[in-house]
């Protein structure tokens, strides 16, 4: 008979680098979620909890990050999977939204015909901070016929007050930081 130890919550896999990138930030690193098989699998079956009574098409992930979360679950669910890019990278007809950085802007786009008008779809990605991508990929998603059900994120930083800037819509997180 095997011993099994304690098992190993979400956060556990998240691996806590002080005063990166600048000092007194405390950064939370995926990569060390992503690289566990268990942590990785842990996410994504959260993630696809977060969803199992949500009515919808198609999931939208943004570039890099949200890729890497949103696409396991687009396939354990049995969804379709919607690239939003940075600015230049999508070869065919492209919408594009340009959002504020905390020094500058920056562009996402999405093809024109990602998907039928009127079709429900969700985000998912790895952090919500300040909210900016987020609503950038909303405005894509609404601006092409798109229905938001839900957005889901691994990991949401409060003190950073992104919900502000996606008011109005269901918003969950598997787990919550303060941040600054």
């Amino acid at each position: 008979m095997a011993i099994i130890g304690p098992m190993k919550e979400l956060a556990d896999y998240i691996t806590t680098i002080p005063d990166f990138p600048k000092p007194g930030i405390m950064f939370g690193d995926i990569t060390t979620l992503i690289q566990d098989p268990e942590g990785f699998s842990l996410a994504i079956d959260k993630l696809c909890e977060l969803l199992k009574d949500v009515d919808f098409d198609y999931i939208l992930g943004s570039e890099s990050r949200g890729f890497v979360f949103g696409a396991p679950v687009a396939y354990a669910m049995k969804k379709g999977f919607i690239l939003v890019r940075k600015k230049g990278k999508l070869p065919r007809k492209v919408i594009s939204e340009q959002y504020d950085l905390e020094y500058g802007t920056a562009t996402l786009e999405m093809h024109v015909d990602s998907f039928p008008k009127g079709s429900k779809v969700v985000i998912v990605d790895d952090l919500i901070a300040t909210g900016g991508t987020t609503k950038a990929i909303i405005d894509l998603a609404e601006d092409l016929g798109g229905k938001v059900q839900k957005i889901a994120f691994v990991i949401e930083l409060e003190g950073l007050h992104g919900r502000d800037a996606i008011k109005g819509y269901d918003v969950e997180s598997l787990l919550k930081y303060q941040g600054r």
